[in-house]
């Protein structure tokens, strides 16, 4: 696979940092039918994190938290890229960014176990544009 790169949206809510908390999010967001591209859960105090939802489908996820009362932050953009893992792929990335003086302030990468990679990377939303025609889109 070549790496792939997507401009997508996210939305942040914060829950209660109890023991369900993203899972009852997460099982209403799928049983709404709406597909999550990725999702992260981040600690923002002792008693709440802040949940990272990154829907295929914003409008899907917007009746989704209307039904049951969610408060979404969003949309905000970042990217999502993908490819075959190779050793200094999330640097090739950043390189590319900071050699246009683009910095990225947030990041997360995974490699899935079958020779691939997932990265969220996000720049300021003034430099969006600029970091979509450094990376091709």
């Amino acid at each position: 696979m070549a790496v792939k790169i997507l401009c997508v949206e996210y939305y942040n809510t914060n829950v209660r940092d109890e023991p369900g908390a993203a899972h009852e999010i997460l099982s209403r967001v799928a049983g709404a039918q709406v597909n999550l591209l990725a999702f992260s859960a981040v600690p923002t105090g002792l008693n709440s994190t802040q949940l990272v939802l990154f829907p295929d489908d914003g409008k899907g996820l917007a009746r989704v938290a209307e039904q049951f009362g969610l408060h979404l932050d969003g949309p905000q953009r970042a990217f999502l890229i993908q490819g075959d893992d190779q050793l200094g792929a999330f640097a090739e990335i950043h390189r590319k960014l900071s050699d246009e003086r683009i910095n990225v302030y947030a990041s997360s990468g995974v490699t899935d176990g079958r020779e691939g990679f997932g990265y969220i990377v996000y720049v300021r939303p003034e430099e969006f544009e600029r970091a979509s025609k450094v990376l091709g889109l």
